[in-house]
Order: C-alpha cells, then structure tokens, then sequence
C-alpha cells in the first residue's frame, strides 16, 4: 500500500492540502501519514545576539498539546472518510527537511503533499519557505496545493521538458507512475520554443522522449513564449490541465525557477498543484 506523507502545521492551507491528500488517497487506496514538527520556542536578544530558549510553555506540555492537535485531525479524516484509509500520525522535535527526509528514507512516500501559503504576510513567508526548501532538498516527489485547490482526480499531467538529454534528466517512473496510478493523459510541454526552428537534435530528442515514455503515449505541445512561466501557465489553465510535474535543479529550463525570483513567482501564484520530482536515480 502506497503511503502519503503530510506535513502539517495546522494552519488553513495545510487543512486544505490535508483534504486534497485525503482525496487523493482514497482514490489511490493508500494510507496517510500526518507528520508535525515542532521546536523549542526561542529568543533573540540583540545586545548579546544570543539566542536562547524561552520558558513559555514546558517542553512536556508543548508536545502534549501537538499530539493532541494529531489525535484530533486524524478523527476528524477517520470520520469523514468512514474509516476508509489507514491513517497514521507522527510528531518530532526538530527541523522541517531534516526530520522530513528521515521519515521519507524510512517510509518511501508516494507523494509528500504540503500547502504553499496563506492569507496573512508571515503565514505566506513562512508556509511558502518551507515548501521551497522542502522542494530544494528532498529527493522525494513534493506535491504542492495552492490556496483552494481541491482534488477532483487527474485527467491531464502536464511535464515541462526543453529537450536537452532527456535520457538523462527526464523522471520516466513517475511519469508513468502518476500516469497509470490515476488513468491521466500526460502532456509533455516544451516551452521558451520557437516554431519555426525546431532542429534535428531537437527532433532527435523529442524521438527519445517518445521512445522511453511509449507506454503511457503522451502528446506533445510547444509553448511559443518568450516568458517560460507565463507560458507554462497559461498552457495549463487554458488547456485544463490538473497537475504539473517539473524538476528542480534539471538543467537550464527550469534552474530559475526554483534558484530565482522565478521560483517563488510560480510556487506562490499558481493555481495549479505542483509536483516536484527529481530525475531517475
């Protein structure tokens, strides 16, 4: 059985990704694993730049309080499902990615689900840094929900590629993972494209892609826009696609996005979820 890990602070936007996960894994039969992390509350004092802990709340009492906050959503999802999927919790002391990567070499997730932002200033700079770190540092598929995304299947998968060494850089098994898991229709986008210069190695590459991806028959579609996130986006709302797989750190198509500016701009603005994947091996 499948295993989808949540992150959770307990705040809006990780109560709706909650329920996007919840959806997802019951359409995969799969359990879920709600996963919150805390720290010692601390204290910056500017005259001796020390950061200390501050006696707030006893250690004991914070971590009651939390595994009180899991018992409760973990009832709320059993009953709302009919008890229909397994689902587990588990609370840890430390650092997000750290404590997040541990448990994904442990459980081997299908997906690690998170939310991007909320409506508050500081819930958005917070929500959305640890997404992103989590996205840069962890060699697991991130699912990120944006603000009032709810899962109602997937019907098309959307995967960016600029056909340079696809062998190499492409994630074959969780295209055709994601793919086969929800009958989806994948839908390989080469952006920042000219038409009228497509050239022989590019026609060389797009023949491998066909190749290693056969299986799952994908189409292909080139986005003739200057403007690789605006063109991306309006690919996938105008042509309705529901998820949209990209590979941070790939090569030179998608290494702004999520080095730069750009990649806050297309975690922060989308509406549509984001899958992060690292390429095979």
């Amino acid at each position: 059985m499948e295993t989808i890990i949540l992150p959770t602070d307990f705040s809006p936007v990780a109560t709706n990704a909650m329920n996007y996960a919840v959806d997802m894994a019951m359409e995969l039969n799969a359990s879920l694993l709600l996963f919150h992390v805390y720290q010692i509350p601390v204290s910056y004092n500017s005259n001796t730049e020390e950061v200390i802990p501050l006696p707030v709340i006893d250690i004991n009492e914070l971590e009651k309080i939390n595994k009180e906050r899991l018992s409760s959503l973990k009832e709320e999802i059993e009953h709302v499902t009919s008890g229909k999927i397994k689902i587990f919790t588990q609370l840890k002391i430390g650092v997000l990615v750290n404590e997040l990567e541990a448990l994904c070499e442990t459980v081997h997730p299908f997906a690690v689900v998170m939310g991007n932002k909320g409506a508050g200033l500081i819930e958005r700079l917070l929500v959305g840094s640890s997404a992103l770190s989590t996205i840069r540092h962890l060699n697991w598929p991130v699912l990120i929900v944006p603000p009032g995304a709810a899962f109602k299947g997937l019907q098309k998968i959307g995967y960016t590629c600029d056909f340079k060494n696809v062998s190499d850089t492409t994630p074959v098994d969780i295209l055709k993972e994601w793919t086969k898991a929800f009958g989806a229709e994948l839908e390989i986008l080469n952006v920042n494209y000219n038409k009228d210069s497509l050239d022989k190695r590019s026609r060389e590459q797009e023949a491998v892609m066909k190749s290693i991806l056969g299986e799952i028959n994908p189409k292909f579609f080139f986005i003739n826009n200057q403007d690789i996130e605006k063109g991306v986006h309006e690919f996938a709302e105008s042509n309705n696609v529901d998820l949209l797989i990209v590979v941070p750190k790939k090569h030179n198509l998608l290494e702004n996005l999520f080095q730069k500016s750009h990649s806050k701009e297309l975690v922060f603005h989308s509406h549509i979820p984001i899958l992060s994947v690292h390429r095979n091996g």
